[in-house]
């Protein structure tokens, strides 16, 4: 039986990663049209220790914003969803509230990259598949530059 040869650099670099996974704490609005994305996406950040509100509803997320703004430290939503689409929501969004960090999701959009997604007051931008390492590591940035 043969093991690949490594060395001690390429072991601490698997262990680094390992422990990439950022918890903390904060109210997180998570939006997409696709219900299993969303019971992922709620999943994953609960276990990281956040309160996260699901929502597959653009319309209905905008709403439930509209009704309680200072309830949400953070607004995940999806890029491509009916009526509303992500940098839509996300501008009503920043009417109600110009400082509340919003991080952008999408598997493939011709129209949304970092530039197009900062331009729209956007701070954050991620492609899915979500990986719970990016989206822990990208929401405690956020948070952290806007502390609660």
């Amino acid at each position: 039986m043969f093991l690949p040869v490594t060395s001690k650099r390429e072991i601490k670099t698997a262990k680094e990663k390992v422990g990439a996974t950022k918890s903390g704490n904060g109210r997180i609005l998570f939006v997409d049209d696709e219900e299993a994305i969303v019971k992922l996406g709620v999943r994953i950040l609960q276990r990281l220790g956040y309160a996260v509100t699901g929502e597959t509803s653009s319309i209905n997320a905008m709403e439930l914003f509209k009704s309680a703004p200072d309830s949400f430290d953070l607004v995940i939503t999806d890029m491509t969803m009916p009526l509303l689409v992500g940098t839509q929501l996300a501008q009503k969004i920043l009417e109600i509230r110009q400082e509340i960090p919003i991080l952008i999701c999408t598997g493939f959009s011709e129209q949304l990259d970092t530039e197009t997604a900062a331009s729209c007051g956007i701070k954050g931008y991620i492609n899915k598949p979500i990986l719970r390492d990016e989206l822990s590591s990208k929401v405690r940035e956020l948070l952290d530059l806007n502390p609660m």
